[in-house]
């Protein structure tokens, strides 16, 4: 079944990867960024003085983590915590511990296109949180809420860590309507979103000295050059973030230093760079309140409560359906 299921997601890589370098301009899908050392990579960034995003939400469910549980509770009915890009858990679980000495009924979902990511929390949560029900999915997003979508409990949907914002204003809208189809009324949805501020912390936050974060988009060429056959030379490339504040778009590319080929053997296919060819390999989207209540309205939701840091860096937004 292993063997089976990594054939089916190699070629499914492998094809994802053709379409990419065949786009102009170039770009790879960043959900290619989380094999095991792009997990371990990220975890590294999300401890950086300059990555504020994990504080920022940090604090949030540290101050505010009764009322979260109050949203969570007002209907008084057992549900399931589908918790989308759950990683390693480590804001979800100030909300688990909170939820668990409240003794509230629920069981846990983590869903992960990460399986490495899918099994280290399982055991760390079996080993750490008795009593906790925990079941995890290593699959898409949208695939795993519609194989959950027919169960009977209320649903309580965690998209945390501004992970909307690898999704464009189109993308988003449409990721939401998506889910909107799928959920009931007595449903909900607590989503992080990463605010517009200062452009300069922003761009550090993508660029910071340590140069992890540089490491974690090289990794995606890396892991090409290991799962696919490809024979990238990183030195050949560099890393450059580019953020727009007035579309709030933070763009993390490859640029490639000089003109070259790169044979890649599971596409039997070589791709040619010129000097300065870009790769876009990450979208990380900045709103501000005008444009998450856009976005909510434009996919069939309300926004029923924000919770916001002090820094008003970021939120966490309820939705619940219109």
């Amino acid at each position: 079944m292993e063997e089976i299921l990594l054939k089916s997601t190699l070629t499914k890589f492998a094809s994802d990867v053709l379409e990419g370098f065949s786009a102009n301009p170039k770009y790879l899908p960043s959900k290619y960024l989380y094999d095991e050392r792009g997990d371990r990579l990220f975890r590294a960034i999300m401890r950086l003085p300059e990555y504020y995003l994990t504080d920022s939400e940090f604090e949030i469910f540290s101050t505010c983590k009764q009322e979260l549980l109050k949203s969570f509770t007002e209907q008084k009915s057992e549900f399931i915590l589908l918790d989308l890009g759950a990683g390693d858990g480590v804001k979800t679980k100030i909300l688990l511990k909170q939820l668990l000495q409240e003794q509230v009924r629920f069981s846990y979902i983590p869903i992960d296109i990460s399986l490495n990511a899918v099994e280290q929390l399982e055991d760390d949560l079996t080993d750490n949180f008795p009593g906790i029900t925990v079941q995890g999915v290593n699959d898409e997003f949208l695939s795993a809420l519609e194989k959950l979508k027919n169960r009977e409990e209320r649903k309580v949907i965690l998209f945390l860590g501004s992970s909307i914002g690898n999704y464009d204003d189109e993308q988003a809208a449409d990721f939401f309507s998506e889910i909107a189809k799928m959920l009931q009324p007595k449903d909900m949805l607590l989503i992080g979103f990463d605010l517009k501020k200062d452009p300069s912390v922003i761009i550090d936050a993508y660029n910071d000295k340590q140069g992890i974060t540089r490491a974690f988009n090289f990794n995606l060429l890396e892991r090409i050059n290991k799962d696919l056959g490809g024979n990238f030379d990183i030195s050949k490339f560099k890393h450059y973030p580019h953020y727009d504040p007035i579309s709030g778009e933070v763009k993390s590319y490859l640029v490639s230093k000089q003109n070259q080929e790169v044979f890649i053997e599971a596409l039997n296919k070589s791709i040619h760079f010129n000097q300065w060819e870009l790769i876009q390999v990450e979208l990380s989207k900045k709103y501000d309140s005008e444009s998450i209540g856009k976005l909510a309205a434009n996919s069939g939701f309300t926004i029923k409560y924000n919770f916001q840091d002090c820094r008003n860096y970021f939120v966490n937004s309820v939705w619940v359906l219109s």
